[in-house]
């Protein structure tokens, strides 16, 4: 079952306290020749706030995979592109989750600098099992720290 989120993203949104928001500098190894964030380091960028936001609710990728033998693939992404980040920037990469399956969440991930939103991306993440790389339920302790999502 495909999920197609149509959702008009307002350019102007600020960060709102209830987001979860990771500041990254961009650095050299960032950029491309002229100094602006190459466009597949943005993915990146939004890997490491999901990482660093599970690790905020108290589960650790490496824990999931060993206590609970799953980790989360994507399954597909939506990005558009905005306005570029360029060398120095002190971004931040938020992370919100918009839906939840039984096995699948969608999340939705922001990058702004000086509260402009550069990049906006819909994440469409299943939880598979570690040995056989299937589609497995979302865990109930990690369930339970998204609440009413559904």
């Amino acid at each position: 079952m495909s999920i197609k989120i149509n959702k008009q993203i307002d350019r102007n949104q600020k960060i709102s306290q209830d987001i979860f928001t990771l500041p990254i500098r961009v650095y050299y190894q960032d950029t491309d020749a002229a100094g602006v964030v190459y466009h597949a380091t943005h993915l990146n960028f939004m890997e490491r706030a999901r990482y660093e936001w599970l690790r905020e609710l108290g589960f650790d990728v490496h824990s999931l995979s060993q206590t609970h033998k799953m980790f989360f693939m994507l399954r597909s992404l939506e990005i558009e592109y905005f306005k570029p980040a360029v060398l120095d920037n002190l971004l931040q990469v938020t992370v919100q989750p918009v839906e939840m399956g039984r096995s699948r969440i969608t999340i939705s991930q922001q990058i702004f600098c000086h509260d402009v939103m550069l990049v906006s991306a819909m994440i469409h993440a299943v939880c598979v099992g570690t040995e056989s790389l299937k589609p497995v339920s979302v865990p109930a302790p990690l369930r339970h720290k998204f609440g009413n999502l559904s």
